[in-house]
């Protein structure tokens, strides 16, 4: 599964990185710290997820369906530290959520739902 890592913290990237680079089934394509870097990682690279910080800056509902528009197979994992935005990701589109503050068994269960949806 080729990844998007779009954070726009240093450190969670960094953190994110390191965890799923030791998945022998996951290959990190790249990260953006921002939705214009996120919609053009999209373009031109085409992966298969999206890890997407949902407060990533100039991020609005309308970049999920940009993001469709440009990669139509893409899924989309938003992740938040504020657990209140899950049900605004998933109704946005969104196809799962994961808090910052989960366990990374969780991140691999939800990477897991989307690969199986394919």
């Amino acid at each position: 599964m080729e990844v998007l890592l779009a954070d726009d913290q240093a450190k969670v990237r960094s953190a994110l990185r390191l965890l799923l680079e030791h998945q022998t089934n996951v290959k990190i394509l790249g990260e953006a710290v921002d939705t214009t870097r996120t919609l053009d990682w999209v373009k031109a690279a085409s992966p298969d997820l999206v890890l997407l910080d949902w407060e990533l800056p100039c991020f609005s509902r309308e970049t999920l369906h940009a993001l469709r528009r440009l990669c139509p197979s893409v899924a989309i994992i938003a992740m938040s530290a504020q657990l209140e935005a899950c049900e605004a990701a998933l109704s946005a589109g969104a196809d799962g959520f994961v808090s910052k503050g989960d366990p990374l068994e969780q991140l691999l269960a939800a990477m897991e739902d989307c690969r199986e949806r394919d």
